[in-house]
């Protein structure tokens, strides 16, 4: 576990050095660095015994990719002026062409190629939830796990290592959605609901903030199911992924602990 923390944590540190440009942080938001992202390809990484330069090499690589795609899906309404949209827009275009350059230095040129089909797949499966073309929940949920895990799983099929791509796939999936339940419980607001509202109410264009009380409370039912089956499903699965360090177990168990009923989140909330 402890050999792990420190690959861990040093790979962070690399990261943060190529990410937290002192220029762009006077101007955008701090990016974030998906820290358990980060912990599962140091835990495949390290599964493989690469040597500890490929490790560096392919890890850093492919969190800064990932740090460009999440950098792009945050720019919003929220991002202050115009000056800072842009920046932060070249901010995921400047990480992006990182990973890039250190990849083509390397003469890593499959690797390029097999990130470059992870961040299209992110890409279709985000536009199919921000368009709200889900026709089921269980697509969308699909869609969603999807745009979380498809960098992370196109970096291990490179390797020959699927064991944990269902997995990984549900715990990212589990994560993102309890992002966007905090989210709409501070904010009111969050695209996962948006579109899930969408598919229960036969895909009328009725805005969140135009939800009575009833109906709130119906959403919010539904999405706290999709939230226990998702937990149901990591946890029902647990015993079957093979090799698992005691780090990210002990990551993954504090994840699934933060899910809680509405009803407690909210008298906490208020």
């Amino acid at each position: 576990m402890q050999e792990i923390r420190q690959k861990f944590t040093w790979m962070k540190g690399k990261v943060e050095k190529y990410v937290f440009d002192n220029y762009l942080l006077k101007h955008i938001e701090t990016p974030i660095i998906d820290e358990d992202k980060l912990l599962i390809l140091v835990s495949i990484a390290d599964l493989l015994e690469l040597p500890i330069a490929k490790l560096e090499n392919y890890t850093l690589s492919t969190m800064l990719i990932q740090t460009a795609l999440d950098t792009h899906e945050h720019i919003s309404e929220k991002t202050g002026n115009e000056k800072s949209r842009q920046l932060t827009v070249l901010a995921g275009d400047y990480y992006s062409g990182l990973y890039y350059k250190l990849l083509a230095d390397s003469e890593e040129i499959m690797m390029i190629k097999t990130l470059s089909n992870g961040v299209k797949e992110v890409n279709e499966h985000k536009i199919a939830v921000y368009h709200k073309e889900s026709d089921s929940l269980e697509n969308l949920m699909n869609n969603i796990k999807s745009l979380e895990s498809a960098l992370l799983k196109n970096f291990a099929n490179y390797f020959q290592l699927d064991l944990w791509n269902e997995q990984t796939a549900n715990i990212l999936l589990f994560k993102r959605l309890l992002a966007e339940k905090k989210q709409y419980v501070q904010r009111k607001w969050s695209i996962v609901f948006e579109a899930i509202m969408h598919i229960i109410n036969s895909h009328d264009n009725v805005h969140l903030s135009e939800l009575t009380d009833k109906q709130q409370s119906h959403l919010i039912n539904v999405y706290d199911q999709l939230l226990d089956r998702t937990k149901q499903t990591i946890e029902d699965g647990m015993n079957k992924i093979p090799f698992l360090n005691e780090f990210l177990e002990s990551r993954i168990g504090f994840l699934v602990k933060q899910h809680q009923p509405y009803v407690k989140t909210f008298l906490e909330e208020g």
